[in-house]
């Protein structure tokens, strides 16, 4: 049986016009999972809720086998948590903000903090108002890891950034899991991020799950497929997650390739689904169902 580093059970949330509805789903140890979905579909509200930021109404969430609202302040010195905007006392440099940081936490090691600010080329004495976004999404990572954190939730972690600096923290967090004792969990609006390195892949939209699965049943599961408009008739448009057509044809999302395969055969062009295809055309669903 698979050892899960973390556990959502039905989770819910109400906001006024926005609901998280009966959310469920794990991530394995030693594995990245990476949280997507629209603006407003429930992301942060996820991440809020496993970091007991938020008071969520129904459901349960378990990090390392504990239940959170039992075992917080055990389960929070275990986790890595890089906020999308990290909050600094500008004024200070990265030297003094650590020795801010470091008593707070009886694992802190002073090693693996010098050598991540080696790593990463960051300097210890220029103040943080003076580092740019990368810098500083660098620095929060680095803090977030020099405590022996088990669990790395990121929201947004690479939103912002230039190409260089995203490859080269996409690069470290492969490298990081590595080590099987550790686990990612980041959202992000950047799929190409998401496709690049998660090996668990959770979408959410109007905050219901759409699915969690492994990203290679995601991509065995959807394909585009493009033809002629003759093909479409009521039966066969039930292939579809959603369609987009014009006068010179469609393309389509389908969520059952092998279906689809059965019922058009060669008479259509089927190419790999990205994370982007598939967003937009559920996206698509979604207005066509209002």
């Amino acid at each position: 049986m698979t050892d899960n580093i973390l556990e959502i059970s039905n989770l819910s949330k109400s906001y006024g016009d926005f609901s998280l509805d009966n959310i469920s789903f794990s991530l394995p140890k030693g594995y990245i999972m990476g949280l997507i979905g629209p603006n407003g579909a429930g992301k942060t509200t996820i991440i809020k809720s496993i970091m007991n930021l938020i008071m969520k109404q129904n459901g349960d969430i378990k990090i390392f086998g504990k239940d959170l609202s039992k075992f917080e302040i055990e389960i929070k010195k275990r986790i890595g948590f890089v906020y999308d905007t990290p909050n600094y006392y500008e004024h200070i440099n990265l030297k003094q903000l650590k020795n801010t940081i470091a008593p707070f936490y009886e694992n802190w090691d002073d090693d693996i903090f010098y050598n991540l600010v080696e790593r990463f080329e960051l300097p210890l004495n220029k103040k943080l108002k003076n580092f740019s976004k990368g810098m500083y999404m660098k620095s929060s990572i680095i803090l977030a890891l020099s405590h022996n954190a088990e669990f790395i939730i990121m929201d947004e972690p690479t939103s912002g950034l230039d190409p260089v600096v995203r490859r080269e923290l996409l690069d470290f967090f492969k490298e990081l899991i590595q080590d099987e004792n550790k686990s990612i969990l980041f959202s992000s609006h950047i799929t190409t991020d998401i496709e690049q390195i998660a090996d668990y892949i959770t979408y959410i939209a109007k905050g219901k799950l759409v699915f969690s699965e492994t990203k290679d049943d995601i991509f065995e599961r959807y394909s585009m497929v493009k033809g002629g408009n003759d093909l479409l008739n009521e039966e066969t448009k039930k292939c579809f997650v959603a369609i987009r057509s014009n006068d010179y044809g469609f393309e389509a999302l389908s969520d059952d390739v092998i279906n689809t395969r059965n019922i058009f055969g060669d008479d259509v062009i089927y190419q790999r689904a990205t994370l982007e295809d598939i967003m937009f055309f559920t996206n698509l669903k979604n207005k066509s169902n209002n």
